[in-house]
Order: C-alpha cells, then sequence, then structure tokens
C-alpha cells in the first residue's frame, strides 16, 4: 500500500474530486433523511443498501472473499472505524447541530489521521503536512461561515471530532492490515460487516419495525446514501488508499465543504459570495502544500541538490 508521504497520484485527483461530490451529498441526504427517520435506522440503511449493491458484484465478477471469521477481522475493524463509529456520530451530531457545521468539523480529519500516522510511527510529522492541513482546515471554516455560537453545543460537536478521530485511525488499520485486497473486495467486505453490525444496534435502540413508512423523498435520500454515496464511494475510497496512500485519501474531508457549495451554485442556483470564493482559494492552497509537487518546483535547484 501507498505510503501518504508522497503525492497524489495525478489519476487520483479526479477519483479525490468525484468522492468529494458523493460524500458531500451525503450531508445534505442525511438532513432529509432525519425528518422521518431515527439516526441508527438511517447508517442501517446506508450500509445494508451498500452492501446489497456491491455483494452480487463481487459474486459475478469471481472475486474471492474472506472465507474464515479470522478473515474477516480486519474488515470488521475496518467497518467499525471506517463506517459504523464515524458515521453514527455524524448524523447524530447532526441532531444537535447544522449540516454546514457538521461538515467543518468533518474537515479536520486529515489533521487527526497526520497526527495518528505519526504517533504510530508509520509517517513522519512533516511541517509541510502540517501547515496545510491546518491551513485547508482554515479554509473551511471561511468556505462555510462558521457561527461560532452554534459551537456552544457540545454534544455535536464532541461527536463530530470523534467521527474525524476514528476516520484517522482507520487509515492507520488500512496501512497495516488491508494490504493486497482489491479495492472492490474491500469496499464490500467492510460493508457486509458494517451491515450486520448497525443492524444490531438499529434493532436494539430504534426499533425500526415500529416507524411508519417514510415518504418517497427520504426513500431517494437514503438510497441515494447507499448507492452513490457508500457503495461507489468506498470503491473510489479504496481505489485511492490503494494507490496513494491512506493519508492523502484523507484530503477529501476538506473538499467535501467546497463541492457542496459549488453544487448549491450549479443545481440549485445558489449565489456565491465573496468569502466562498476566499475559502476556495485558501484550501487550494492547502492541498497544494500538503501535495508538495508545486513548492519542489519553486525550490531552487542548488537547494534541491543539497538536500538529496
Amino acid at each position: 500500500m501507498a505510503s501518504g508521504n508522497h503525492p497524489l497520484h495525478p489519476r487520483d485527483w479526479v477519483l479525490l474530486i468525484a468522492l468529494s461530490i458523493l460524500w458531500g451529498g451525503s450531508f445534505f441526504c442525511v438532513g432529509v433523511a432525519l425528518k422521518e427517520l431515527p439516526p441508527f435506522t438511517i447508517v442501517f440503511c446506508r450500509a445494508a443498501i451498500a452492501a446489497a449493491v456491491l455483494l452480487p458484484a463481487v459474486l459475478l465478477r469471481g472475486i474471492p472473499m474472506p472465507r474464515r471469521i479470522v478473515g474477516w477481522w480486519p474488515f470488521v475493524g475496518m467497518a467499525c472505524l471506517n463506517f459504523v463509529v464515524p458515521f453514527s456520530c455524524l448524523v447524530v451530531g447532526q441532531t444537535f447541530i447544522s449540516t454546514g457545521l457538521a461538515s467543518v468539523l468533518n474537515a479536520t480529519t486529515p489533521l487527526f489521521t497526520v497526527v495518528v500516522m505519526a504517533a504510530a510511527g508509520e509517517e513522519r510529522l512533516t511541517a509541510r503536512r502540517v501547515i496545510g492541513v491546518s491551513v485547508g482546515i482554515f479554509g473551511v471554516a471561511i468556505l462555510r461561515g462558521v457561527d461560532l455560537r452554534e459551537a456552544q453545543t457540545g454534544i455535536g460537536v464532541g461527536l463530530c471530532l470523534l467521527a474525524a478521530l476514528s476516520y484517522g485511525l482507520s487509515a492507520l488499520l488500512a496501512r497495516r492490515q488491508l494490504v493486497g485486497f482489491t479495492p472492490l473486495t474491500t469496499a464490500t467486505s467492510q460493508m457486509v460487516a458494517a451491515a450486520i453490525i448497525t443492524g444490531v444496534i438499529a434493532a436494539s435502540v430504534d426499533q425500526p419495525w415500529r416507524l411508519l413508512a417514510p415518504s418517497w423523498p427520504v426513500i431517494v435520500a437514503v438510497v441515494a446514501l447507499g448507492t452513490l454515496s457508500t457503495a461507489l464511494g468506498y470503491v473510489l475510497f479504496f481505489r485511492i488508499v490503494a494507490r496513494s496512500g491512506s493519508t492523502n485519501v484523507m484530503l477529501v474531508t476538506l473538499l467535501i465543504p467546497l463541492t457542496a457549495i459549488l453544487l448549491g451554485t450549479v443545481v440549485l442556483r445558489e449565489a456565491i459570495g465573496a468569502w466562498e470564493l476566499i475559502g476556495a482559494g485558501v484550501i487550494a492552497s492547502a492541498l497544494l502544500i500538503i501535495d508538495g509537487r508545486v513548492l519542489a518546483w519553486l525550490e531552487p535547484r542548488r537547494w534541491r541538490s543539497e538536500r538529496s
């Protein structure tokens, strides 16, 4: 599996943008679903639909799946850290705070990932990455125009930060345990495990069989969550992990609020203001800092030769 200290593969920039669109739309879909469904039922439906979409694709293509219980443990761990814990925290968190603030807090994921990787001895904590991630988080805050008074809702803020930490830990697990698997195998195995775990939680907490039938907008939102944001999203996610590393893929969380605003501008014809443009510029600068290629091009030849 690729290290996260090198720049993103050029083709993965396109996948990263596509993933940010899929996952950026998930915050909107969750907001729609929460109007009629309880949080853990939404989490379960997202996992179950994704597993139902991915599993036939794996079986039809003859891609091997884990056969023994011991072979499932890495995927169970990944399901917990990369889906069950973070998505449950984000969905429950959105019952306390706005979708916009939740997406801003989710953008701290790269910072948690950099710190977790450094603490585990997997990657060196370089100044370039710390500065780049910090600049990116600042850009996201500008982009969303965070109202600091809203941040007084400590439960929602704490849950969203816990989700970001869980994503960071999942990057470490992916680096150490998910080597040699195809993106489709990893995504499918993770979602099958997640569907089982979240099914037990939803049955215990929400008892979804007692709920009223949801409206069509909610059904469409949940189906979009399962098929696009999750099934397709995690295939792209693990493809980027395999080629560019688990730290680099977490940069997607910096792009999610940006793509959400762009979608609102293009699809919903919402006006885009000066702060959105400034925030987008700051995020772009942060991604260039983290990627490192542009800075390397700007370095004098002598300085590069001395470093080598």
